[in-house]
């Protein structure tokens, strides 16, 4: 027999799981299927017939399933071949049994709540269905108790006498006894409902007034008779007659059906019937036009005219029905104008046009939701918005009519755009938030207009952009060791007791236990990390899973990745400029830093104690409760039990630790109490006596009183200990770190020079008596100190500014102890290593015992770290062993110092050749220039630190050859070199003492240009530059740079297939803005705008603002740009050097004008390229203002000359002399040409590139050799070097000169 069918809906994602699973298992009972759904039992006894059956079983609940499913979830589920495989499947598709999954069901439970309109039965099965799904999440069961609790929780305010009958009217509470009464009462309300006789608007008053119970007022009258009573009294209100009711009425159905339109409300008026008429809603059009009738019956504001509306959108907003059971359409929504009482003219927004309304609506309901709230008082009714009375209704006949009247639209009805009307308001206020125009609209202050969605602005977008607000981390790991946090710290400016400038923490996520690691270098990372996750995994038994970090190299290395790979440890890593992902470890830093911070602090222990204060900090983090993890401590998640208290002390207090030194002696010893050591029950104590930290545990404390003296002096503690030497006497040397600001860096340097100098001059008055046979008085006098001046004093302009370049942000050791524990160290010793060795094969000393009677000259080391170029060579670290030569005294340990270096102007006339003429051009160092001078006068110097001879530290070290620092050094070297090209064949040219030019017969000419110890050499043949490369490589230790890249800040760029070399100097002008802190600052078209007028008479007030200012220091940097390639500035950097000794606060705003025109200008460099002419040419241009100075009334005198068109020299300077007529002012700026002229001829001539003749142009004529021609002021290029000119005549004038950007 076949059993009957049953179908089920079929099941898509997104259906309710619980209910489709409970008819699955149904349909599969009943159709015997239901051991598809259990597991084989591998031991049970299987035989042929047994097995055909349980595969039919199988294929036939297999299918079955597939049937019952949609075609979303079959694409899920298309590799499951049986049918337990399905339901699983599906089971975890659609019943998550997640953590978030779960919260969520809880969550909707808890607030689960009756929505208006939804029936009891509905109510209930939804109530039902989250029941099943939590049970079905995790097998959660829920007492009946509770169940019928929550379903009573969940009712609204209207059932709260029902409530509290259930709750407190009986001993037990059931869900089912709570569900029959909902049904039961719900059964009631409907029965009421159609009891009733449904007439929503008609108001009555009934004038019996022995009778009980009456009905007045609007709203649904409820018959409270009894069912006897009703049938005696039924009487219609239309026709007056008894025994039926209007709904029935037959006269009232037939003038309907003879009317076109219908009523929103009927009264009557008959006294024989014992009613009263109310006129509720009845009325002529022509009065009530403009009247608006405030009802708490109507759903929205309703309005039938539409000539009132002065905004009218056409919608289908559905229908309405009145009391009378008559419909309304809806055919359009709008804003409406009304004159209050008080003359005021406000809109009501959202009303609803229903043509066949008889009256104007407002509705209270609609009014409240916009927060208005109304009250009743004698006969009227206010209507306020906060203390505002914003409408008023005077109770007119039973209903209260509005005190005010429509304001009719003249010009009919305006369809205007609420979004245009949105966006022009948005753009008025400046592109305010839409929240903002909402508040306002609401307040009636944008005339009427109704304020909506804003559409999409790309102006906002621009101007408004932000990075994305981080969320709130959650604490989401269930174990320790299933997420970690890491970060580094550092370097701290003073080194701890161990030498460590470094610390690494590693925080747990879910104890929030924090570890400490103290590093000297950040290469130490990965060994502390393998140290750390050994310790942690032994003592939780928990293995490490995953671990967040920063992109830091000491993180990414590849030993990190590979130790992390091996061990199954994942790696999250933070976003390029993104901290706030690593939050937790930042903060945490921050925590520990300043704890420490304040430890410190309250206990003047010097900075060194920094380490051990980082580590009782994060001891005392461990053991404070935190907010992330409930307010608990991370000792006590970690280890399962509450941390002990009582052995906490006051870090640096006073501390005394018992010690047994004999039977007379004390038996303590005083000093600071500085952390808990790990794994020692005991206390960490620093002793100054004898300088190191001692634990102990019988320990006393005076934690009232913390020391009261505390400097270096006074405790024996010292800021850097680590980095200190011990003597062959025991005693150590303290170094003390002197804080001093920007502006008094060098004053202080000059001072601890100047010191070092006195206490060497007065050693010989400490002499004892028997060498004061050997005392000199020209030589060993006491000598009065003479001090440079404050603001500036001399200094090479060259090493000057690309000093102050170069220390922007290049961390390089003062000091060989520094040098030692800086993170690359290992190459700072290489390179000292290096350096020692070219001093032993150069000979540069001998060591011999020290005779006593001579000054000694003592040495130090020099470090720098020099930059490479990008993608060709890596940075390089060089070491440098300098004689500290401002001790020597001139005639007795030098005579003559001046060594020679070749001219910029030199070096651009060599440029332009190579790019004319398409030279070869290369690059040479010498290392160790100056170690290649031999010495004239005998002097001692002391053994470089760090490299003293074993068995021989009392020598010292006779010189032979020169070293640096000593001041003849440079003019050593340069005769040595100039005698070996001399020897070799080669010119030393007249014009310029380091320009070297010769060369073979066979090979042309070579020319090399030297500037101390850089070489340039160009020549038209490969081979001749390798011939002399070979001379010089055997004569002196040399570096090949191979092809001319960059040369005295000077970037060369040459592109030699389109003929063209370009000279730049960004690099070296960015530095410039940084290290004055102009890197961000607004460009501007001109070095010098037309508005400063300078003069030399500051203000007193200036001159003390100046002080802050490194006024001097600016324009030095500002002039070697000058000087190298940017003759554009000239002219500006010219006037604001005139008062490097009263600057005031305009002089001050000058150089920063200048500035921020190399910020827009810093691409722009010389441009120098073949031309058409094949003859080499010079040609100059000169020009003067006239009395341009205005404190001494000098001229300005401005020229420069081109090597066909290629700008090699240029000059603007303000004349020595005063010029009585613009005519002379052009004499003497033609006269210093001229020089130049004659210089520049005579310099070509001897490189073989003969110049008969240098054409000028200006105003006047001249004689000899020199041809002087006019040219109109407007296209001359030297008017930019005499005064500021307009944007577009400078920029004519630079374009003359060869300045273009790079991109050009």
């Amino acid at each position: 027999m076949s059993l009957p069918r049953h179908e089920i809906e079929k099941f898509t994602i997104g259906g309710d799981f619980s209910l489709w699973k409970l008819k699955m298992r149904a349909l599969l009972v009943h159709q015997g299927l239901e051991s598809a759904l259990e597991e084989e039992d591998p031991e049970a006894s299987t035989g042929s017939g047994i097995d055909d059956k349980r595969r039919q079983i199988q294929n036939r609940a297999h299918s079955t399933l597939i049937l019952s499913l949609g075609d979303s979830i079959l694409r899920e589920i298309s590799e499951e071949k049986t049918a337990l495989g399905i339901w699983n499947k599906v089971e975890t598709l659609c019943m998550k049994k997640s953590l978030a999954h779960r919260l969520f069901l809880k969550k909707r439970l808890y607030t689960f709540s009756m929505k208006e309109g939804v029936t009891i039965q509905d109510h209930i099965d939804t109530f039902n269905k989250i029941i099943l799904d939590l049970e079905g999440v995790e097998n959660v069961k829920i007492c009946d108790e509770d169940k019928a609790f929550f379903l009573l929780s969940s009712l609204p305010k209207s059932y709260e006498g029902f409530v509290d009958t259930m709750l407190y009217g009986r001993t037990t509470l059931t869900l089912e006894d709570v569900k029959a009464s909902l049904s039961s009462k719900e059964i009631q309300k409907n029965s009421e409902l159609e009891t009733s006789n449904g007439e929503g608007l008609i108001a009555r008053t009934e004038k019996k007034k022995d009778q009980k119970n009456k009905n007045q007022g609007k709203g649904l009258g409820k018959n409270q008779e009894t069912a006897s009573k009703k049938k005696k009294k039924r009487k219609c209100f239309y026709c007056r007659k008894e025994g039926h009711y209007i709904r029935d009425c037959f006269e009232k159905k037939k003038k309907e059906s003879q009317e076109k339109s219908g009523d929103a409300a009927v009264a009557s008026d008959d006294g024989s019937d014992g009613y009263q008429s109310a006129d509720l809603l009845v009325a002529s059009n022509s009065n009530t036009k403009g009247q608006w009738v405030i009802d708490s019956g109507c759903s929205f504001h309703l309005c039938p005219d539409k000539t009132l509306f002065y905004k009218y959108e056409a919608v289908d907003g559905g229908r309405v029905l009145m009391g009378n059971n008559n419909v309304c359409n809806i055919v359009g929504i709008g804003s409406v104008k009304i004159k209050m009482f008080d003359g005021t003219i406000r809109s009501l927004h959202e009303v609803r046009h229903a043509p066949r309304l008889k009256r104007n609506l407002i509705s209270l309901g609609m009014l409240d939701s916009l927060g208005y709230f109304f009250k009743s008082r004698s006969g009227g009714l206010e209507i306020r918005k906060g203390t505002e009375i914003v409408m008023k209704g005077v109770k007119e006949n039973g209903l209260y009519v509005l005190q005010g009247s429509s304001v009719p639209v003249q010009e009919g009805v305006s369809a205007v755009s609420e979004e245009d009307k949105t966006k022009l308001w948005h753009l008025r206020f400046g592109h305010m938030s839409i929240k903002g125009l909402q508040e306002l609209s609401k307040q009636g202050l944008l005339g009427g207009d109704r304020i909506q969605q804003l559409e999409f602005c790309e102006n906002c977008i621009f101007g408004k952009s932000h990075r994305s607000k981080f969320n709130k981390g959650e604490h989401m790991s269930k174990q320790v060791l299933d997420y970690a946090h890491t970060d580094l710290w550092g370097p701290a400016q003073v080194p701890s007791l161990s030498g460590g400038r470094y610390f690494m923490s590693l925080i747990d996520d879910y104890s929030r236990k924090v570890w400490i690691y103290i590093l000297k270098t950040k290469d130490q990372a990965l060994e502390k990390f393998k140290v750390w996750k050994s310790l942690v995994e032994n003592q939780s038994g928990f293995k490490l899973k995953c671990l967040r970090t920063d992109n830091g190299l000491e993180f990414c290395s590849k030993g990190f990745e590979e130790y992390c790979q091996k061990h199954g440890i994942k790696r999250h890593k933070t976003v390029r400029f993104t901290p706030q992902q690593n939050g937790l470890a930042e903060r945490m830093n921050r925590t520990l830093v300043d704890k420490t911070r304040c430890m410190l602090i309250n206990s003047k222990l010097p900075r060194s104690f920094w380490a051990e204060a980082v580590n009782t900090a994060s001891y005392l983090v461990n053991r404070s409760p935190s907010s992330a993890i409930g307010f608990k401590t991370p000792e006590e998640l970690w280890k399962g039990k509450p941390a002990n208290y009582q052995n906490l002390r006051v870090f640096g207090c006073p501390a005394y630790l018992h010690i047994n030194q004999g039977k007379l002696e004390a038996r303590a010893l005083k000093g600071v109490f500085v952390g808990y050591p790990e794994g020692v029950k005991g206390y960490k104590i620093w002793c100054k006596d004898q300088g190191k930290c001692i634990v102990s545990r019988d320990v006393m404390f005076h934690e009232s009183v913390l020391l009261k003296e505390s400097t270096e002096h006074d405790t024996g503690l010292q800021d850097n200990p680590a980095a200190n030497k011990q003597s062959g006497s025991g005693t150590s040397k303290v170094k003390v770190e002197l804080l001093t600001d920007k502006g008094s860096e060098k004053e202080a340097a000059s001072d601890d020079e100047r010191a070092t100098a006195e206490s060497e001059e007065h050693e010989v008055s400490e002499l004892p008596q028997a060498d004061l046979q050997s005392y000199q008085l020209a030589r060993d006098r006491v000598r009065r100190e003479v001090r440079a001046p404050v603001r500036y004093g001399y200094a090479d302009l060259i090493a000057y500014a690309l000093l102050c370049a170069d220390e922007v942000t290049i961390e390089e050791p003062a000091n060989f102890s520094e040098a030692m524990e800086s993170v690359h160290c290992d190459k700072w010793l290489e390179a000292m290593q290096d350096e020692m060795e070219s001093l032993q094969r150069n000979q540069t000393w001998t060591l011999i015992p020290n005779p006593g009677n001579k000054r000694l000259i003592s040495c130090k080391w020099i470090f720098k770290r020099k930059e490479g170029i990008p993608d060709v060579e890596p940075p390089k670290y060089k070491a440098r062993l300098v004689a500290r030569g401002f001790t020597q005294r001139e005639g007795i340990d030098f005579n003559e110092i001046f060594s020679p270096v070749v001219k910029h102007s030199s070096i651009r006339i060599l440029l332009a050749m190579v790019a004319l003429l398409d030279l070869e051009l290369e690059q040479m160092d010498v290392k160790t220039a100056f170690l290649h001078g031999n010495l004239e006068e005998q002097i001692l110097m002391a053994q470089p630190e760090g490299f003293e001879c074993k068995d021989k530290e009392d020598y010292v070290c006779l010189l032979h050859k020169s070293l640096y620092g000593l001041k003849q050094s440079p003019r050593q070297w340069y005769r040595r070199f100039d005698d070996f090209m001399v020897s070799k064949g080669y010119h030393r040219s007249r014009y310029d003492s380091c320009v070297y030019f010769g060369g073979s017969d066979q090979g042309g000419v070579a020319y090399l240009l030297l500037y101390v110890d850089d070489m340039l050499i160009a020549s038209k043949y490969k081979s001749e530059i390798e011939r002399l490369k070979n001379l010089l490589k055997a004569e002196f230790e040399m570096k090949d740079l191979g092809n001319a890249k960059r040369i005295l800040g000077m970037d060369i760029i040459r592109d030699r297939s389109a003929g063209t070399l370009f000279l730049s100097q960004e690099k070296y002008i960015k530095k410039v803005l940084e290290r004055f802190e102009m890197q961000d600052c607004k460009p501007v078209q001109t070095p010098l705008g037309p508005q400063f007028k300078l003069s030399a008479a500051p203000t007193s007030e200036d001159e003390s603002q100046m002080n802050e200012f490194p006024y001097a220091q600016a324009v030095g940097s500002l002039m070697y740009a000058m000087v190298c390639t940017r003759s554009d500035i000239a002219y500006a950097v010219s006037v604001v050097s005139r008062y490097l000794s009263c600057p005031g606060k305009v002089h001050w705003n000058a150089v920063k004008w200048i500035m921020r025109y190399l910020k827009g200008s810093s691409t722009c460099g010389l441009l120098y390229g073949k031309t058409k002419s094949d003859k080499i040419e010079v040609m100059g241009f000169v020009d003067s203002d006239f009395a341009g100075d205005l404190d001494r009334r000098k001229s300005t005198s401005g020229y420069m000359f081109v090597l066909n068109s290629c700008l090699v020299s240029w000059k603007s300077s303000l004349q020595s002399v005063v010029a009585l007529s613009s005519t002379e002012a052009e004499f003497i700026a033609t006269t210093e040409a001229v020089k130049e002229a004659m210089w520049l001829r005579g310099l070509l001539n001897e490189l073989w590139l003969n110049q008969k003749t240098v054409q000028f142009i200006r105003d006047e004529v001249g004689k000899g050799t020199v041809v002087v021609s006019k040219i109109h002021t407007s296209v001359n290029p030297a008017d930019a070097l005499t005064k500021s000119l307009p944007t577009a005549k400078f920029e004519f004038c630079v374009n003359l000169m060869g300045i273009m950007p790079k991109s050009n």
